[in-house]
């Protein structure tokens, strides 16, 4: 098992930067039902291209590299023990070459081990087989679309749905609600694993697992697949869309799964994945460790083949104004957000222009002055220059007792917690995302008004706190697309400083010279959310679901 170390380094830059070819796939079947001069046509198009950018620069598609989790089948008489000690070395190796993001944090003090190693991480699952292959599964999964999963205890009342009971039904009903919950917070359009009975423990197991089939499977059991293509058909009818900006495409893949469970208890377990649906997996040579064969399709050479969209969008890709925007027809590469943003020009800015999904194009450089933010409505596209700072949950934390280290009157806060290598020209943005903002609506009112800042850049938007500090102070929070962690990173000119390096890397605060950053008004200084005007409209339209479908 000599080169065992060696595969699994492999096996997890594959994972962080090269979507397999099945989600690519579900990626453009979402792209071609989604009229693409829309806020979610928008950020659709500005994910294939980070799905391109991430693969040619062979770097992070999401800067949450995720827990990483293993799942490994192996022989009778292998040696778990050593393989353990290999994967942890490949994992060290992984965050210092910039591949995985140091995500592992002591529950209690707070402190980043800073190589992905603690107590619990990296997650290995061994179980024996009667194969003579090593199987090796691995899954990258982010905070945010982890903090979106959810298990129900049946029978349950659920929001718009009414009773769930221990049925098909119930089950039917809790899928749907749990994919009205994650609304644009797990970075829509997402998949999902369920997870139908065990324990609370072994349920979520269960779901995690499903995450594991390939999307274009069909499920054995001959109820859940239909059920499966019931939750795909419905749930894209709830208008949440990419981002939860509103829309057509919703959900990109649904997977159920089976086992028995207690008679007291009736659990139904969902895990919500991101767009960027990072898993792969490798069957290895017992005897040297030796990649024997990729389990999952490469993503390398596939993309948006007009064959596989509508004529009227493939017909699209050859206009000459696609052409003029950097379209190359068959190519995953797409136009850049603000060329879509000035192509979606015409409509004026406001509320009708929101409601229509059109928008104008906005340039501001850093500071911002009040006048400016108050000019904004919600539906433009801010495109960003100057310097901008990140700050993350220990950094709100900290700045509602403390001072800031650098002047943030007319300035920017984003949430993000980028990777990030440094050589002998000092430090070097390979990822930078943004993070989901509601964790901080406890902190964010406060700060915006402590400090003078005028705009917040996150995803998955914030709550009725932060949405009337943002109307007294005169602030908008601006939408970046959820998982772009490469299109973000190429605007990053420059690092010009860090401060609260004690704090681990994600969560220091970061102050970077940015360039053409583009980012959607979703929250304005009059008041207007399209996150709650999404949620709303998702809430009455989840409400047609209440009656039985299965006997």
């Amino acid at each position: 098992m000599r080169n065992f170390e060696e595969s699994i380094y492999n096996l997890i830059v594959e994972t962080s930067t090269n979507l397999p070819g099945d989600v690519r796939r579900a990626v453009a079947k979402g792209r071609a039902l989604e009229d693409r001069a829309t806020r979610s046509g928008l950020a659709l198009t500005t994910i294939a291209q980070n799905i391109g950018m991430a693969e040619l620069q062979v770097s992070p598609i999401c800067q949450d590299t995720g827990m990483p989790t293993f799942i490994i089948h192996t022989p009778v008489g292998v040696n778990q023990i050593e393989m353990k000690k290999d994967i942890h070395s490949a994992v060290i190796r992984a965050t210092k070459n910039g591949k995985l993001r140091p995500n592992s944090v002591d529950s209690l003090t707070g402190e980043n081990s800073g190589d992905n190693l603690g107590a619990g991480t990296p997650v290995i699952h061994f179980e024996q087989w009667e194969e003579d292959n090593i199987d090796v599964r691995l899954i990258l999964k982010g905070g945010g679309c982890e903090n979106k999963n959810i298990q129900y205890s049946l029978p349950a009342e659920l929001e718009g749905l009414g009773k769930a009971g221990r049925d098909l039904d119930g089950i039917r009903k809790c899928i749907l609600h749990a994919v009205y919950q994650a609304q644009g917070q797990g970075c829509s359009a997402g998949f999902i694993g369920v997870g139908i009975g065990g324990d609370r423990t072994t349920g979520y197991e269960l779901a995690k697992k499903q995450l594991f089939r390939k999307v274009e499977d069909v499920n054995p059991v001959e109820d859940l697949a239909k059920l499966e293509d019931y939750i795909m058909e419905n749930a894209n009818k709830l208008g949440i869309g990419t981002m939860g900006f509103g829309g057509e495409v919703t959900l990109l893949g649904c997977k159920v799964g089976v086992m028995n469970r207690l008679p007291a208890s009736f659990f139904v377990s969902v895990a919500y994945n991101c767009w960027a649906f990072r898993r792969q997996g490798i069957l290895v040579e017992p005897a040297t460790g030796n990649i024997r064969d990729w389990l999952y399709e490469s993503g390398t050479g596939i993309s948006v083949e007009e064959a596989d969209v509508p004529a009227p969008v493939a017909a699209a890709a050859h206009h000459p104004a696609a052409a003029e925007a950097g379209v190359v027809p068959g190519d995953s590469v797409i136009p850049a957000a603000p060329a879509i943003a000035a192509a979606d020009a015409a409509a004026p800015a406001g509320a009708d222009s929101a409601a229509s999904g059109g928008s104008r194009e906005v340039r501001l450089t850093t500071p911002i002055s009040e006048e400016d933010i108050r000019s904004l409505r919600v539906g433009d596209v801010v495109i960003l220059s100057g310097e901008m700072h990140t700050g993350r949950d220990a950094l709100h934390k900290y700045l509602m007792d403390h001072d800031t280290p650098v002047d943030l009157n007319g300035a920017v806060i984003y949430h993000c917690g980028p990777v990030m290598l440094k050589d002998d020209e000092g430090w070097h943005v390979k990822a930078a995302g943004p993070t989901t903002s509601i964790r901080e609506e406890p902190y964010q009112g406060d700060i915006i008004k402590k400090f003078g800042i005028r705009a917040v850049i996150g995803k998955g938007g914030m709550g009725p706190r932060t949405l009337k500090a943002l109307q007294e102070h005169g602030g908008v929070y601006l939408n970046a697309i959820g998982g772009a962690a490469q299109y973000y990173a190429e605007c990053i000119k420059k690092v010009n400083a860090v401060d609260f390096m004690e704090f681990g890397i994600p969560e220091a605060m970061w102050h970077l010279q940015v360039e053409g950053f583009a980012a959607i008004v979703t929250m304005d200084s009059h008041g207007n959310s399209l996150h709650a005007d999404v949620e709303k409209d998702s809430a009455a339209k989840l409400a047609q679901f209440r009656e039985p479908v299965f006997k």
